[in-house]
């Protein structure tokens, strides 16, 4: 499968039936880590160094943050992914909001999508040029870095500040400013305004909650019951009929704007012996002594 096509792939594709120990065993092989469940590499820190494998010079590795452990550094790392991937035009989307909380289930679809990418990018050949290790440690290197550059010019800025402040002070010692009546009404106005929006806010927070976790109830459920049909198609007496046939053609489709369900008719309608047992029934003359 092309690289480009793997954007794609539904759920029904061979990659997400890749089980949790052998993504972890990959992830942990190739990045030389010790990764014990998926919902550790929800920081999206993995996710680019598995990129940058694949894609050498296009991650911005000073970027990635390795030890970001609150919501905001973690969504910075998903900000590079997507650079990347609108850099490569790689038409996938990233549920960003679910894999920083550490679902295990989202965190794990994610990760079998990349696989089956970098195996399309590199057709299952390892780097061998390639040193997790040392990469990491050179963007922590340059990250560091860059981070003492800014540290050094805010302090700067905060001292001729201060000064600034203090020749001001002494200018401007005998002048008293009091706040009015006037400005303490508009600010208790302004103070009720913001918390009853949050009030609002909350309440519409409240109910996208329940709203997802309903229909994350229900994609689970539909899950579970393609995958049974799935199960069933692949036994040895029923995976060579046209049925059957027809069946995994809709399940394995990977566009879900067009229907399969006409190509799945074409294939049984045009299945030689489909229905022999019906014709032959008809054809055959009933015997004068039964």
């Amino acid at each position: 499968m092309a690289a480009a096509a793997v954007a794609n792939i539904g759920l029904m594709d061979s990659a997400y039936f890749v089980g949790r120990g052998e993504i972890l065993s990959w992830i942990n092989a190739t990045l030389q880590l010790s990764l014990a469940k998926v919902e550790e590499a929800a920081s999206g820190a993995v996710q680019c160094q598995l990129l940058d494998m694949v894609h050498p010079g296009v991650v911005p590795m000073h970027k990635v943050n390795f030890d970001a452990k609150t919501e905001y550094d973690m969504i910075q790392n998903y900000k590079v992914i997507q650079h990347v991937f609108n850099k490569l035009r790689i038409n996938k989307n990233i549920e960003v909001n679910r894999l920083v909380k550490g679902r295990p289930l989202d965190n794990l679809e994610f990760l079998q999508w990349l696989k089956r990418y970098c195996d399309a990018v590199n057709g299952r050949i390892m780097n061998e040029n390639y040193n997790p290790a040392e990469r990491r440690s050179k963007g922590c290197k340059e990250r560091n870095h860059k981070g003492s550059n800014k540290s050094s010019k805010s302090l700067q800025a905060n001292r001729l500040s201060s000064a600034n402040s203090a020749d001001g002070g002494i200018l401007n010692s005998s002048i008293s400013v009091a706040p009015t009546t006037e400005k303490v009404c508009i600010s208790t106005v302004m103070e009720d305004h913001y918390m009853e929006q949050i009030q609002q806010l909350s309440e519409k927070i409240a109910d996208l909650k329940v709203s997802v976790d309903s229909t994350e109830k229900e994609r689970d459920f539909y899950f579970s019951k393609l995958r049974d049909i799935e199960i069933l198609c692949q036994r040895p007496e029923l995976e060579h009929l046209p049925m059957t046939k027809g069946i995994r053609k809709i399940l394995y489709a990977a566009d879900a704007k067009d229907s399969s369900l006409s190509e799945a008719n074409e294939i049984i309608t045009r299945s030689p012996g489909m229905f022999s047992d019906e014709a032959e029934c008809q054809a055959t003359p009933k015997s004068p002594y039964t």
